[in-house]
């Protein structure tokens, strides 16, 4: 009895793994990426776990500078260096953050490197695990982006409920009254007298219909998500839609409307909303030119996104105008209408139609020299972004 408790003990005393035996568990850890680099920073052992989350097969790989798992932005800041370098201060350097693959595709790993130390207490170089977490940390944006629309929209909801309150029931009101004293007094008043009133209600009535028709766009974007549908578009093709649409109201103004854009430029974006954001600001540009003016629609590509610049020899804009442009509170809505000069929610609208095809929108202006609105838009279909998140750990449970 007690020679067979003894001889496991014996075995256990006896057993040394071999480097092919940590070899093998290496390689069988597939959610995990593990590789070696030297003391100048070269890859020099590679796992089938990395082979699986970067795509570089070992032969393709060995011999490469650990540089090449970095994206630009990491090396441009130092990214590489700054992870030795902590590895040997403390023992070991953590982080979260995007890794380019050999098809160029980026992913989200949580990352772990640390000294390869020597049986006599030399450094032999560094290891380098990585775990690949693209699917948690795009499902914790969805819930993060989803959280933040749904804040959106509240903010939303009471803003077109203020509008809906203050900047049609008002000018609502005063057609009414309008109309209450023409049905009044008509028999009495002189037929220039009602011409002018006739004229009032007429444009006031137009107004409103504006103001409704950028309410539906508005709301259209903002809670009818299912009706968004992204695809390659030709960017001149809709230039010349909005030219067609708005040249009998450059005419009567004596504007000039011109394109400085190649024909195959093209842009990712929603048709219809393309048009939307096209036809609000060169419209705007119109209502703020003077007589013989000029509008001048240019793009430039800039890496994955079309950057469009509408430019307008108009009235230009102050500082204070240009930093309230995209989040107008009620006072200046009302004011604008009062003003002749639109809606004032057209920006709002325009904004939120950028924002969800992906693209941003800001503005330069000079008081009495006119004003450039530059908006974006990806060239294909958008990926996801690079970008800060909070710390990912290895998720330990069993």
């Amino acid at each position: 009895m007690e020679n067979k408790q003894e001889q496991p003990k014996i075995l256990k005393k006896r057993y040394i793994p071999t480097a092919e035996f940590y070899s093998q568990i290496i390689d069988s850890l597939q959610d995990y990426s593990i590789f070696t680099i030297d003391k100048d920073y070269i890859i020099n052992s590679w796992s089938s776990g990395s082979t699986k989350i970067f795509g570089y097969e070992t032969d393709e790989v060995i011999g490469e500078p650990f540089d090449i798992i970095f994206t630009e932005e990491d090396l441009k800041s130092g990214v590489p260096r700054r992870e030795i370098d902590t590895a040997l201060i403390e023992g070991r350097a953590t982080d979260n953050r995007w890794h380019i693959a050999k098809d160029k595709s980026i992913f989200y790993a949580y990352g772990l490197v640390f000294p390869l130390i020597g049986v006599e207490g030399e450094l032999l170089g560094y290891v380098k695990i990585l775990r690949d977490l693209t699917d948690r940390k795009q499902s914790e944006d969805a819930i993060k982006k989803y959280v933040r629309e749904l804040e959106d929209l509240n903010t939303h909801k009471e803003s077109v409920m203020a509008i809906l309150s203050h900047d049609l029931r008002s000018p609502l009101s005063a057609i009414i009254g309008t109309a209450k004293y023409l049905k009044e007094n008509f028999q009495t008043m002189k037929p220039e007298a009602v011409q002018h009133m006739l004229d009032l209600l007429y444009k006031s009535s137009v107004d409103e219909l504006d103001m409704l028709d950028y309410l539906v766009e508005w709301a259209r974007i903002k809670y009818a998500s299912d009706v968004f549908s992204p695809t390659r578009l030709k960017l001149t093709d809709y230039i010349a839609k909005v030219f067609a649409s708005l040249s009998e109201m450059a005419a009567i103004n004596t504007i000039n409307l011109h394109h400085e854009i190649a024909e195959n430029t093209t842009v990712f974006a929603d048709g219809k909303m393309l048009i939307s954001i096209i036809q609000n600001i060169v419209s705007n540009a119109i209502k703020h030119t003077e007589k013989g003016g000029k509008i001048t629609v240019s793009a430039t590509t800039e890496s994955d996104r079309i950057v469009v610049r509408i430019q307008d020899t108009g009235v230009g804009m102050s500082e204070e105008i240009m930093a309230k442009l995209f989040t107008p509170q009620m006072k200046s809505l009302s004011e604008t209408r009062k003003q002749n000069k639109g809606a004032g929610i057209g920006l709002l609208l325009v904004k939120g139609f950028l924002e969800k095809n992906g693209g941003e929108i800001w503005v330069e202006s000079i008081e009495g020299q006119g004003s450039s609105f530059y908006f974006t838009l990806p060239t294909d279909k958008p990926s996801y972004k690079i970008g800060s998140a909070d710390e990912i750990m290895f998720d330990e449970s069993p």
